[in-house]
């Protein structure tokens, strides 16, 4: 019967019942099944996974495994089987080959004979040795199992030749199954996410499964280009970059924008027709700023010699657009032409060649 139900029928629940229905809130892999893995957690909160964790003693062939819980799911019909570990368990590692070294597999590992026509019916953390090779191979894992570590066992390791070096000879393989909806804690799994929307922390870095691929979250932004409208405070003499080179770029984090650019001027360029020093130069915010602020920023400008150069401030004077203000004389000490807001005559009268660089932060509308 493809309908299981937990503890509703009147005559008998089956082992079969049980696995497939108690586990659904479990990470899916599919409508009925879950993944298999270690439920995470240690009780210092310093680990991703404490469970199952195997812990070598020095000179031997031997080692401890620590309690945990894990799940081992099988075939759509068959469930999931539910394990718990509550105490230490102790494993032992076969002596190295003579001539060469081999990697054996620790795995927690289902037994049914129902299925399987083992005669065992038991959950037990086994070692599959691995074949010696000049190039040893991991071994597969087995049916019903999850793995746990590799352990290289180099040639001729015994407890009388020091035993294992389990410093080095372990690779932890182990992965994490959670409740639905709770954050996976994975180091290099690679495995595809269940649904979109599924959540994973990978190394400290939440990401999010798009229905396609694993995607850090919050998606992070990133710089973008823009080109500032050039207009006047006056709306008369209106200029025109032509030519000129601009690089100007600004990220948006939240409500926080942070913008450069670089503006050299070019021999078409156009500082407008008859301007006067009302005419103040405007230029456009990549995003709409939350309100006018007396200062957002500094720049550089220069008349395309290492002494003509001044300082200004960036004046937000709307929303949705920036002044510039001179905010300093010259290295030279020589007067400048006009001081105050910065137009095609002020600091001085605008030419080829001529750059302005700047940079800026503020907070935007939205």
């Amino acid at each position: 019967m493809p309908t299981r139900s937990g503890w509703l029928s009147p005559d008998s629940q089956s082992r079969e019942d049980t696995r497939l229905i108690s586990l659904g809130a479990l990470t899916p892999t599919s409508a009925v099944q879950v993944r298999s893995g270690i439920l995470p957690g240690s009780s210092t909160g310093l680990y991703r996974i404490n469970g199952f964790t195997l812990t070598g003693t020095t000179g031997t062939m031997s080692g401890t495994v620590s309690p945990g819980r894990a799940i081992v799911q099988s075939t759509d019909t068959r469930g999931a089987y539910p394990i718990a570990l509550t105490e230490f368990e102790n494993v032992t590692f076969a002596d190295g080959d003579a001539l060469y070294g081999r990697i054996d597999l620790l795995v927690l590992r289902i037994y049914d004979d129902v299925y399987d026509g083992s005669g065992r019916t038991e959950a037990v953390v086994e070692v599959v040795q691995g074949t010696p090779a000049a190039t040893p191979a991991i071994p597969a894992t087995p049916d019903l199992a999850v793995p746990l570590y590799q352990v290289a066992v180099p040639k001729n390791t015994s407890a009388g030749t020091g035993g294992i070096a389990w410093t080095t000879a372990l690779t932890g393989v182990r992965t994490a199954t959670v409740a639905i909806g709770g954050i996976l804690p994975v180091t290099t799994d690679s495995t595809n996410g269940s649904y979109p929307g599924q959540y994973r922390d990978l190394n400290g870095q939440l990401q999010r499964w798009n229905g396609t691929a694993w995607a850090d979250y919050p998606a992070l932004p990133t710089w973008q280009n823009w080109t500032p409208v050039w207009t006047t405070s006056t709306g008369s003499a209106t200029p025109s970059f032509g030519n000129a080179s601009l690089s100007c770029r600004y990220v948006k984090f939240g409500t926080t924008v942070h913008l450069n650019f670089q503006i050299v001027f070019g021999s078409t360029t156009s500082f407008g027709t008859s301007p006067t020093i009302s005419d103040g130069w405007r230029f456009s915010l990549p995003v709409a700023a939350a309100a006018t602020r007396m200062s957002i920023g500094f720049a550089e400008m220069s008349a395309n010699t290492a002494n003509n150069r001044v300082m200004a401030r960036l004046y937000p004077t709307t929303t949705g657009a920036f002044e510039l203000v001179t905010a300093s004389g010259q290295p030279t000490a020589v007067a400048l032409a006009n001081t105050g807001g910065v137009d095609s005559l002020t600091p001085w009268t605008w030419a080829s060649g001529h750059t302005i660089f700047g940079s800026a932060t503020y907070e935007a509308a939205a």
